[in-house]
């Protein structure tokens, strides 16, 4: 059994999430900044940047992409039960009682 992990592109990526390149970039400067948030929820994204100075390519591990392709799903909830709505009173605005008044 090997432990080898398998890195894309940052196209690769992009394209399998169903984002664009510029997105993921954005996606990625928000996640170094810590206000990265799928679906309400912060999220910080693993990745790796060759260079000497951190400028080279970024390569994401296909873990990590399904990772968030996880945290991007939605499942159906069950249907909440919704009241039906109250009816007013026609005459809502009158405080007082009706009819004549005792004496």
């Amino acid at each position: 059994m090997s432990c080898s992990t398998t890195f894309l592109s940052s196209t690769d990526a992009a394209e399998r999430l169903g984002i664009a390149v510029l997105t993921l970039y954005e996606w990625l400067s928000q996640s170094d900044a810590g206000e990265f948030q799928i679906r309400g929820r912060q999220v910080s994204i693993d990745y790796y940047q060759g260079g000497r100075r951190g400028q080279g390519r970024i390569r994401l591990a296909e873990k990590e992409v399904e990772r968030l392709q996880g945290l991007m799903r939605v499942s159906p909830g069950c249907k909440q039960y919704q009241r039906s709505p109250t009816r007013k009173p026609k005459m809502q605005h009158i405080t007082a009682s009706l009819g004549r008044p005792d004496t």
